[in-house]
């Protein structure tokens, strides 16, 4: 296990200090500047009355994000699954008329 590293992270205006893994170090600072950027997507074309109401739709907006992300994955697995089960009875059929 490496040694964790600190780093600042600014999220809705307010800092945070967290402790992470230097290889993790770029995802978080992308996932945090994505959050930010949807905050202020947010703030620009939607009523709300303070910065909690931006980070609870950019919470329920990633949160959708990750639904479809794994509802595509489960149905790119289903699809594999037809497609080998397909490629052996291809492969049955060419074996039988050899």
């Amino acid at each position: 296990m490496s040694e964790l590293i600190p780093v600042n992270i600014v999220i809705a205006d307010r800092n945070y200090r967290l402790r992470i893994e230097p290889k993790d170090e770029e995802m978080v600072r992308k996932t945090a500047g994505l959050i930010n950027d949807k905050i202020t997507e947010f703030k620009a074309n939607l009523a709300g009355k303070d910065m909690q109401d931006y980070v609870s739709m950019v919470l329920l907006w990633f949160a959708t994000e990750q639904n479809q992300s794994g509802i595509e994955l489960v149905k790119w697995q289903e699809a594999s699954q037809k497609l080998a089960a397909l490629e052996r009875q291809l492969d049955r059929a060419l074996e039988e008329g050899a």
